[in-house]
């Protein structure tokens, strides 16, 4: 849902630069409409990243971090 929005968001950033840049693509409010399109991007980006953390078996980053422990072993048969 969050991520839906962040793309809404996106879309409505890039609409909103092209409008402002149509005029003059070196001003300084162009710039700043395209730094808002990259700030939405990358919020999105990370909550993509969170998600991914949120759904993962805690035990599966634990051994990423830490191979060594008896709990991570992998035992052949």
């Amino acid at each position: 849902m969050r991520e839906e929005k962040l793309s809404g968001m996106i879309e409505e950033k890039v609409k909103e630069a092209t409008e402002v840049c149509a005029a003059d693509e070196r001003s300084e409010e162009c710039r700043v409409a395209w730094d808002e399109v990259e700030e939405v991007s990358q919020a999105k980006a990370d909550l993509r990243i969170k998600l991914n953390l949120l759904n993962q078996d805690p035990l599966e980053s634990f051994c990423q971090e830490n191979p060594e422990t008896d709990e991570c072993r992998v035992y052949e048969d």
